[in-house]
Parts: C-alpha cells; structure tokens; sequence
C-alpha cells in the first residue's frame, strides 16, 4: 500500500510541476542562479553505487573533505522538481537513452546510472531495466565526426560523420563535444584533418570544432523525428586550471572546497560556448541547451584534482567527482523532460 501511495505521489508532483510551469505567461531560466548548502545532498552514497569508475570517486580515492557534496542548484527566479528516479523511470519505462560524446559525456552518463541505481539496485550499465525495459548507454565519440586510419595516419573528417549510424533507433539522445579538439602534442587523437579534398596538419580549433559541429547537426536535421527522439545538446563543461579566471592567483582547483559566491564567473565563458550556440540556432531541428556552463564554472571545488586515478597523483581540473556536479546536470535534464520546457539561451 505504501510503495503505491508512494508512486502516486511522484507522478502527481510531477503533473503539479508540468502544470505550474507550462501556464506561467514568461519562461523560467534554470541555468541562471546559486549554488547555495543543502545537507540532504548527495543524491546518492557513493559507495553504494558500484558503476563510478576510479577516477571519479574522490572520496574512495582519501579526498579529506566533503562539502562539495552538500550543494544545491538554486535558479534564480524559480525552483525546479527534484530529481524523482521512479518518476524518470516510469517516463522512459520501454525506451533507450542514449549519451554520445567525450569523458565528460562519461561523467554525466555515470551520474544519472547512479541516480537511477539508487531507485533500482539491480541496474546494469548496457542491459536494460528488467521491470522498466529501459536501456542508458553511452558510447564514446569524441568528435562527431569521423576519425579514420589512412595510409597518411589518422585523420579527422570534418565532414564526414558515418558514426551516425549508431546513434539511430534511440528515444533520447544526449550530445556533447569540446573537450578533445584542444589537445595537442602526444594526446591528439589526429594526424590530419580533412575537409573535402583538402587535407591539413591542423587549423584553429574553434574553427576546426564549428565545422565538425554543422557536420554533427546536419546528421540530426536529416536523420532524427523530433516528435519521436528528443535531443538535446550538453553544454560546454569548463576546466579550472588557471586560478586567474576566477581572481585567484596562482591558484588551481587543488583545495579548493567551497563555489565561488554569486550567479557570474569572472573570466566570462569559453569561446566554444558561442560556436554551440550559433550552430544550434541554424538548425532546422530545435536542440535544446543544456546550459551548464555558467553554473558548472563556479563549482572550483567539484574537481578530482589529485583524487583521481590512484588518488596519489595528477590534477584532474578538467573532470568532475561522483557524487558531484554533474548529478546537477542530470536534475536539470529530468526537469526540462518533466516540464516540458525547451530553455535555451540562445
């Protein structure tokens, strides 16, 4: 009896959501606010959840602090629904989800399996939901478009995008792309890159990534049925290597344990957030943002720094801790699925 009184108070909390901000006469920001110290954060015990891969359980690998766990994302001019991992279940109940993209796509993909294996322990990462027959799956495609190995090495077809084809048959699809096409040196996945006929050692990042991105949201306009697949678009998620960014000299993310204050970042966004944008409005199909940028930008503390890997070395400034920051991503996804808003700021 109480397991049903239970399921029917989510799915009315949900509807009571649905309705309050559909007849709202302006569209409320998500992605614009605080982060302000909520003690019933995590989401989930870490050490209950055994899909984290090393490098993001902080506090596995002798992290001493724990205040990065206790915060909450808090828009400016509204709330949104809690995370509700049966109501999110019983919404995709036969369906599949699908994460495309880099290691951060890996870090929010890994987020929502432990938000969801909180609701349901017996959840396996790529065998779908007994009860649900839902499947949450990621595949890792840095780039969109097509990497090859040619006789000249490997090289990077700006457009070309035959990876699209794993990306059909699925009922939400969830995009990210960024972090990779600014490695250079000895981690550069490419040889060349190529575009038509021409085919050279390297070119402007920005100007490489825009190209790569159109190529990507082509794919989408011709190959996706938006009354059938929803998609949305992960935003740029920023790296806190240079303490100057946020007026902090000589500083990393290394010890730092608290956001910064207030609702803007000093060094403004990365440029790639711009070439996100742009492309996305010149699409046929609407992709909505998930805009996590700004708010992911203030979270200096949410990073593994040298409680990654092994715990013993490196600093990871770029990645985030499980639990952490990006389970904020995926309440923020729950909430544009569960009221019907497509908020973008484009």
């Amino acid at each position: 009896m109480g397991f049903l009184f239970k399921n029917f108070c989510s799915l009315a909390y949900a509807i009571l959501f649905q309705f309050l901000f559909l007849h709202k006469s302006y569209a409320c920001d998500f992605f614009s606010g605080t982060w302000v110290s909520d003690d019933t954060y995590p989401l989930y015990n870490t050490s209950n959840c055994p899909f984290i891969s090393e490098e993001f359980d902080c506090q596995k690998n002798g992290r001493p602090d724990n205040l990065y766990l206790k915060y909450r994302w808090k828009p400016n001019d509204c709330t949104f629904p809690r995370f509700d991992g049966q109501d999110f279940l019983r919404r995709y109940k036969g369906k599949k989800i699908l994460f495309v993209g880099d290691s951060l796509s890996f870090n929010q993909w890994q987020s929502l399996i432990c938000m969801l294996h909180k609701i349901k322990k017996y959840l396996m990462s790529l065998i779908p939901l007994q009860d649900y027959g839902i499947s949450v799956t990621l595949i890792r495609k840095q780039y969109f478009v097509d990497l090859v190995k040619e006789n000249v090495g490997m090289v990077l077809k700006l457009d070309s995008i035959e990876n699209g084809k794993e990306w059909i048959g699925y009922d939400l699809l969830i995009f990210n792309s960024w972090h990779w096409w600014t490695h250079k040196g000895k981690i550069q996945k490419w040889d060349y890159i190529q575009e038509g006929d021409k085919l050279v050692k390297d070119m402007d990042r920005l100007v490489a990534y825009k190209k790569g991105l159109t190529t990507w949201s082509k794919w989408v306009d011709s190959n996706v049925n938006p009354t059938i697949t929803k998609v949305f678009f992960q935003g740029i998620s920023p790296t806190h290597f240079n303490g100057e960014d946020w007026n902090e000299k000589s500083a990393t993310c290394e010890g730092q344990t608290q956001p910064l204050n207030g609702s803007t970042y000093p060094a403004g966004l990365p440029p790639a957030v711009a070439v996100v944008k742009e492309v996305l409005a010149n699409m046929t199909t609407h992709v909505p943002l998930l805009d996590i940028t700004t708010l992911s930008q203030l979270r200096k503390d949410g990073h593994p720094t040298s409680y990654g890997s092994d715990g013993k070395e490196g600093n990871d400034c770029s990645h985030w801790c499980l639990a952490g920051v990006p389970d904020t991503w995926n309440e923020l996804l729950y909430a544009l699925l569960v009221t019907g808003q497509n908020i973008t700021s484009i």
